[in-house]
């Protein structure tokens, strides 16, 4: 007998309008290495919006796919199991959940056994709905390379309110870890305070924020690790702030160049003897690794005050693009 779900789809890629509620949208049949979920919460990224948009990067998509690729929920039916899988390349984001497979905007839905692991203990399906890629980018960015995890005296820069920045923000506050944030917001400011960040610049007033978060490291030395967020906006003061052999961690290109002849190169890793490194999402043991931190150091993540209904979903959508959020924007899928 075929399931059938509540569900948005996305038939098109004509923006944040393009999405459609279904009420009887079909549930692909269970195989053999499939499991189904019941689905209680999900959180948006910034590439759900570009997904819609069909913006360049992400333009080639499944018409009628189930938007969102995170998500928690309860397996109620299950296939064989299946080994861990290598960590992800930029193809297999544009072929995954909310592209081209379904996604977490359902009320239940089929998934391969490899796209799933345990919930940390003691969260609520709001906050685990948070760590499928902000939370799991952010662990790849601070303990990804070894020899250059986060520990007790290190100096962490994150930069702004996103779902990554605030997930690496309390992952290396846990590890003993100085951290640095900024924003373009004071009230933003104070609730970093409020985390734990020992220091919040403005990059909107102090455009040269860079330097002045290596002026507030021991000695001027500079950053450990920088988790970058923006890319080539952001790239040329992270260059500025990190310390000679530190670590630059590329996670995203939210942010265009406001000076072409400013974009770093290659030769930017050399002239400041630093390593930078690009990364998406991380590996399913690495998952597993961050989900015991999470419960052994009892880490809540951080939700946007505004959670939103599932009918609510394009208002979700909405409230993400106008960056109005604070870390992770959910919908409730009970």
């Amino acid at each position: 007998m075929t399931i059938k779900t509540s569900s948005w789809v996305l038939q098109d890629q004509q923006g944040i309008d393009s999405l459609e509620l279904v009420e009887d949208h079909p549930v692909s049949t269970l195989g053999d290495n499939d499991v189904l979920v019941k689905l209680y919460a999900a959180s948006l990224n910034y590439r759900d919006i570009v997904i819609a948009k069909g913006e360049p990067q992400l333009l080639c998509f499944t018409p009628g796919v189930t938007p969102g690729s995170d998500g928690a929920g309860i397996v109620t039916e299950v296939g064989c199991q299946l080994p861990a899988f290598q960590a992800p390349s930029f193809s297999d984001i544009n072929s995954g959940l909310g592209q081209h497979l379904d996604g977490t905007l359902r009320s239940i839905g089929t998934f391969h056994e490899s796209a799933l692991v345990s919930m940390p203990s003691g969260l609520s399906y709001l906050e685990a709905s948070t760590l499928t890629c902000s939370g799991l980018t952010a662990w790849n960015a601070l303990f990804g390379l070894a020899g250059h995890a986060p520990r007790k005296g290190s100096i962490v820069l994150v930069q702004g309110t996103g779902g990554v920045a605030i997930a690496a923000l309390q992952f290396a506050l846990a590890a003993g870890s100085t951290v640095i944030a900024t924003t373009s917001s004071d009230i933003k400011a104070e609730r970093l305070k409020s985390l734990g960040a020992h220091h919040v610049i403005n990059y909107c007033t102090n455009p040269r924020w860079g330097e002045t978060a290596k002026s507030l490291t021991r000695g001027g030395k500079g950053i450990d690790i920088v988790v970058d967020v923006g890319g080539l906006s952001t790239l040329p003061q992270s260059f500025k702030a990190v310390r000679t052999d530190g670590l630059i961690a590329v996670t995203g290109m939210l942010g265009k160049p406001e000076d072409q002849a400013a974009v770093p190169s290659m030769m930017d890793c050399l002239m400041n003897v630093c390593t930078a490194r690009g990364l998406l999402l991380g590996t399913r043991d690495q998952f597993n690794e961050m989900n015991k931190f999470i419960t052994d150091k009892g880490i809540k993540p951080i939700v946007d005050d505004k959670v939103f209904e599932f009918k609510d979903a394009k208002e979700a959508y909405r409230y993400l693009e106008q960056q109005k959020h604070f870390s992770k924007v959910c919908i409730r899928l009970e």
